[in-house]
């Protein structure tokens, strides 16, 4: 993996933060947090994200938004028995998806990048976000 940006690395730019315990379960041979355990920390953090901002509800009954795509990297091993900070913020909004940025830390040290790219769906398909709610959201973007 290249260096990412520095800007990635700073948490003042995101606009959510959440803490997710680490579990002793989560543990892979190697003695660190294995990355199935990491996608799940990632998708727990994601829900508190859309929790907080108000996304969550904002979606009408019948309609669901569905990831497509997570993409991970890793920057360090993460450790049991502590928490990771994971900071969250949108770095995209389109017609019917978003992106979700988060950095991962522990003990103040970046370990994890990821982007989940997420589409609003109605019936089985894709279609627009709810209308209004990109304002509703722009607070929640990556600064």
């Amino acid at each position: 993996m290249a260096k990412p940006d520095p800007a990635l690395l700073d948490p003042a730019g995101y606009p959510h933060v959440c803490e997710v315990t680490t579990r002793y379960a989560d543990l892979d041979p190697n003695n660190h947090i294995n990355n199935v355990a990491m996608a799940a920390i990632i998708e727990d953090a994601r829900v508190r994200f859309h929790m907080a901002s108000g996304f969550a509800k904002a979606i009408p009954a019948g309609a669901q938004t569905m990831v497509v795509s997570l993409n991970i990297d890793y920057l360090a091993q993460a450790h049991y028995p502590h928490p990771l900070v994971i900071h969250s913020g949108l770095s995209a909004v389109g017609d019917r998806s978003l992106r979700l940025r988060h950095l991962l830390t522990q003990d103040g040290r970046p370990v994890a990048l990821a982007e989940a790219v997420a589409v609003h769906v109605v019936d089985g398909k894709a279609a627009p976000l709810p209308e209004g709610l990109r304002e509703a959201i722009e607070a929640w973007k990556c600064r």
